[in-house]
């Protein structure tokens, strides 16, 4: 399968799940190159990660955007015309463990980016989108965020022309499911935000 067939089967698993072939990814989207693993093998993980070498200038790229904190690229596998990503330039495995901070700066430029990309492209829409996690399709190890840009009945996702299948939960499910999720937005438990700033202060 190829590595556009692959993200195409990913992104229409997260509208109309199904179970997918084992596939593994291509070598250059291979999740070993970025995934996470202890602070002593860091540094060589970043000198391996695809987005570090394009940041650094070591592999190419067709730069869109760039400021002190992210830059924005062309998908070199994109699933439409002008498909691009958001990368940040300090690299961070997963969204939930970027900063605060760091995350602001590339999720700010979506606006102004992604303008110019309907424009340039002539869609009328697009999705943002984000893969955290290998059980969310993420395959390359450093945060990003996905613009797709889209027209109408483009067919990019047979399964939007299809109904979609809800959770169904009684009123008692959801009301745990909601105060479980409260407790753990508690301020005793956001110690973890502040130690991902102070991992972004320490690498400036």
């Amino acid at each position: 399968m190829s590595v556009q067939a692959r993200r195409l089967a990913i992104f229409c698993a997260h509208l109309n799940p199904t179970r997918l072939p084992s596939d593994p990814p291509a070598p250059f989207l291979s999740p070993s190159l970025c995934a996470p693993h202890s602070d002593a093998q860091n540094r060589t993980l970043q000198d391996d990660c695809v987005f570090c070498n394009i940041i650094r200038g070591q592999s190419p790229s067709l730069k869109l955007y760039e400021d002190d904190m992210c830059l924005c690229i062309l998908d070199r596998s994109p699933l439409s015309h002008g498909h691009s990503l958001i990368i940040p330039k300090s690299h961070f495995p997963s969204l939930d463990a970027t900063p605060p901070s760091v995350v602001a700066a590339m999720f700010s430029k979506v606006p102004f980016i992604s303008n110019a990309i309907m424009k340039a492209t002539g869609c009328s829409s697009f999705n943002l989108l984000v893969n955290n996690g290998a059980a969310a399709g993420q395959v390359i190890y450093h945060t990003h965020v996905h613009i797709i840009p889209r027209k109408a009945y483009d067919c990019l996702w047979a399964s939007e022309s299809l109904l979609r299948r809800h959770v169904n939960l009684d009123d008692e499910k959801v009301s745990q499911l909601a105060a479980r999720i409260q407790k753990q937005l508690l301020p005793s438990d956001m110690s973890q935000e502040s130690k991902n700033e102070n991992f972004c202060s320490s690498k400036s």
